[in-house]
Formats: C-alpha cells, sequence, structure tokens
C-alpha cells in the first residue's frame, strides 16, 4: 500500500498541456476511472445524521430508532441502504401516519451538493484529462440516482453513472459498457477494493480516500490497496503515473 502525502504534483517530461486537456505520452492505453459515490464524493455520514435528526425533530426519539433499526436490517438484506424502502417498510407497520409522507420529501428533495466533499468535482475534471471517468456506486433505483443527479456528479461525468445491486459482481458488465487497458477504482470501502483487486489483478490500482466509517473501521487495515489518500482532494495533487502505472 502506498500512502500519499501532498503535494505530489509537478513537471512531467511524458505529460504535456493541449489546450486546457492534459495529455499522456507515457503510454496510449485506455484508461478508466471509476469512482465510488458515498463517503467517496459525499459525506453520507453527515447525510445520515441530518436524516436522523430530521427524524428526531419531526417525528420523534422512538420512529428515529425503528426507521432506523429497519434500515439497517434491510442493509444486511441488500447490501446497500434503502432509504425509501426502509420508509416504506416503517409505513406497513404505521398505515395510519399522514406526516410519513413529509419524510419522503425531506429525502428526495434533499440538498445533496451541499454535502459534497471539498474538491470533490474538481477531482472528477482532473480525472477526467486523463481517461474517462465513470462513477461506479451501489444502491436503490429512485434514491441513488437523484442523489447523484442532485449533487452536480452526474453532469461532470457526462450522465457516465453506473448503479448496481453489488457492484463487485457486476465488473463483466462494467468492462462491456466501458472497456479499457486498465482501471483506476476509488472507492472508500476496502472490502470492495479488495474484491476487485482480486479479480482484475494487475489491470487496477485501487484508492482508498480515508472519508467515512467504512474506510476507519477497525478492520480497515486488513483489506490490501494500491494507494490510500487521507481525502479525496489530494488526488489533485497526484500525478497520473501514481495511478495507472
Amino acid at each position: 500500500m502506498r500512502r500519499i502525502s501532498v503535494p505530489l504534483l509537478a513537471p512531467s517530461e511524458n505529460i504535456f498541456l493541449c489546450g486546457t486537456r492534459m495529455v499522456d505520452t507515457m503510454t496510449s492505453r485506455r484508461k478508466v476511472f471509476l469512482v465510488d459515490v458515498d463517503n467517496t464524493l459525499l459525506d453520507n455520514d453527515r447525510i445520515q445524521a441530518d436524516l436522523k435528526r430530521h427524524l428526531e425533530n419531526e417525528f420523534g426519539i422512538a420512529c428515529r430508532d425503528r426507521y432506523w433499526t429497519i434500515l439497517e436490517q434491510l442493509f444486511v438484506e441488500l447490501g446497500y441502504r434503502d432509504y425509501l424502502g426502509a420508509l416504506q417498510r416503517y409505513r406497513v407497520e404505521h398505515p395510519r401516519d399522514i406526516h410519513l409522507l413529509t419524510m419522503s420529501s425531506y429525502l428526495v428533495d434533499y440538498p445533496f451538493a451541499n454535502r459534497l466533499y471539498p474538491g470533490a468535482l474538481d477531482v472528477l475534471e482532473r480525472l477526467g484529462a486523463w481517461g474517462e471517468t465513470v462513477i461506479l456506486s451501489d444502491g436503490d433505483v429512485v434514491f441513488q440516482p437523484r442523489k447523484v443527479e442532485r449533487s452536480g456528479i452526474f453532469e461532470a461525468v457526462d450522465g457516465r453513472v453506473l448503479i448496481y445491486i453489488h457492484k463487485e459482481h457486476e465488473l463483466e458488465d462494467v468492462e462491456r459498457r466501458y472497456p479499457a487497458d486498465h482501471y483506476v477504482l476509488i472507492d472508500d470501502k476496502p472490502r470492495i477494493l479488495a474484491a476487485v483487486k482480486s479479480a482484475w489483478g494487475d489491470r487496477v490500482t485501487t484508492v482508498l480516500p480515508r472519508q467515512g466509517q467504512f474506510a476507519n473501521a477497525a478492520d480497515a487495515s486488513s483489506y490490501p490497496v494500491d494507494v490510500t489518500v487521507e481525502r479525496i482532494s489530494d488526488l489533485l495533487a497526484v500525478e497520473l503515473p501514481i495511478l495507472s502505472p
């Protein structure tokens, strides 16, 4: 594992600027950058804290705790947090609580752009100068796409967004849609990085931003990764050869 300290950006005879685009003359290999969303580009831990606070203020502590229990149960069942699914399941338990309808509006209209990590969109722009940048995320078919769109991430990658139930099991589909000689996967979950590295080997460089609960979990160090940065914005000071040998 390489831990990157910034600044690392230095002049390189292998890379030159052509207009506003940085061109890599060291290799003509096709590169695709696969970037996660939650706790990689978006501070999802803060989004969850906002949601808990809203639930407590609007519905009370008991409602907050019950909703969160359902949400965690669905996480175990599905492998991702289904916020709207948890709300629907809670509604089944409380069919006459009409006030719950305001909760769905809170989720759908949440200002996700306010929870982007500093420099997140700039990183996408920088990676896009070196290769094709694709969002690779897990989630449901309503809330997760909404999050990607309202945060500005969808526009930043020109709509190249893949959302699966278990993305580490869909690598064949990723390759089919975005073929490349080398991939760079940027994700806050060490388990995901290790699984993709096991499948693709030297064809992928795995990058762990140490942001959020998964990247800082007690067992995080047990999963090997290629490159570690403290925050996503650190990638603004990293040269291409570090990410795509």
